[in-house]
């Protein structure tokens, strides 16, 4: 889809009165473009918008690029992503919202150029920026990045972290570089990762402090200090976060119950975490299998380790107690049948009826 249609799609979808009046009104501001697409973007795009309208701001927010509308939620409806809508909502002209399909293409590439603008400002946007993208703006691109850089580069830095047990990480400025996420850091901001926390809340909260750090080195950006300052990575620490698939989401009992606590807190929202159990009636030897998915867990200190049976699944102070490795337990507190809504683990063994819960 060439940004000509997407504009045009944009307008279907919206009145004439979703443009702002002041559009039209010629700005002595420098230009900015942003590139986000998720609802975390939202927070980034929503702190610039309003320092773009301080009396004293140096910017102005000249184009916003997006991924295209794709059909979202259960209704499968073709929606615009969040960033788009939130652009629309606030009043920003139509037309000046680009969904490419890719960042490298020409029609999209021309726009870009004739706005002319000064740095680019990229946040969980979904696209790979190629180099004849980069050259445009003059004062260069700037990545708000979930990790401590060079830890965590990548698609899922706060999955990964969560996953390894992490206790510390945060949100790094830094200069788009060709290769992925390793251009200077212009600064960063740590945050302790709490044992609760799950990667939706973590990833939340790390761009609200992104947004925050953007916006106070936005003097240093346009001055050009920034790239003055910025620090290169030292390769040698440098780690890999992969993208998260389904096939990774099984919990399997083998393990201690921190690593699958960690797991299933880093995989929460999506794609999620499951396990198989075996529900069974100790009166006539039937026996199901069922996929359950994992929502919410801790980690079950027992008063003795007589509490822990292996290979099944007991209640104990509204959880559902896993027996896994090293003599270690889960406490699952939140679950889900596959087709039925999430419950909490006393409405769930409940409705086993005295069954008994084994592991597969």
């Amino acid at each position: 889809m060439n940004c000509g249609c997407s504009s045009m799609m944009l307008r279907r979808f919206y009145c004439c009165g979703s443009i702002s009046s002041s559009a039209s009104i010629p700005s002595r501001k420098k230009p900015l473009v942003f590139l986000g697409s998720s609802q975390v973007s939202v927070t980034v795009l929503d702190a610039l918008f309003n320092a773009s309208k301080a009396p004293d701001s140096l910017f102005e927010v000249a184009a916003v690029v997006t991924q295209p509308a794709a059909a979202r939620d259960r209704g499968r409806k073709v929606l615009p992503s969040p960033v788009a809508q939130y652009a629309l909502d606030r009043g920003f002209p139509s037309d000046h919202i680009y969904t490419p399909e890719r960042a490298g293409e020409e029609t999209f590439l021309s726009s870009l150029k004739a706005l002319q603008p000064e740095i680019c400002i990229t946040a969980a946007y979904g696209n790979i920026l190629p180099t004849k993208f980069l050259k445009i703006p003059s004062k260069g691109t700037v990545n708000i990045h979930p990790s401590l850089l060079p830890l965590y580069r990548g698609a899922a830095p706060v999955q990964r972290a969560i996953e390894d047990g992490a206790t510390e990480t945060g949100v790094s400025l830094a200069f788009t570089v060709r290769a992925l996420d390793a251009g200077p850091v212009i600064a960063v901001r740590r945050m302790a990762i709490d044992d609760e926390v799950k990667a939706p809340d973590l990833l939340a909260s790390l761009f609200d402090q992104g947004s925050e750090l953007l916006i106070q080195e936005i003097p240093s950006l346009f001055d050009g200090s920034a790239i003055l300052k910025a620090q290169p990575q030292d390769e040698a620490r440098a780690t890999h976060a992969p993208k998260l698939s389904p096939d990774e989401s099984w919990l399997f009992f083998d393990q201690e119950a921190i690593i699958l606590h960690n797991k299933v807190r880093a995989f929460a929202g999506w794609p999620g975490t499951r396990a198989k159990v075996q529900i069974g009636d100790g009166e006539n030897g039937q026996q199901n299998i069922v996929e359950l998915k994992i929502i919410t867990t801790r980690v079950y200190i027992p008063a003795d380790e007589q509490d822990i049976q292996m290979n099944t699944v007991t209640f104990h102070k509204g959880a559902l107690i896993f027996p896994c490795a090293r003599g270690t337990a889960l406490q699952v507190l939140e679950v889900q049948l596959p087709g039925k809504k999430a419950v909490n683990a006393a409405a769930f063994w409940n409705g086993l009826r005295g069954q008994k819960l084994k592991l597969c």
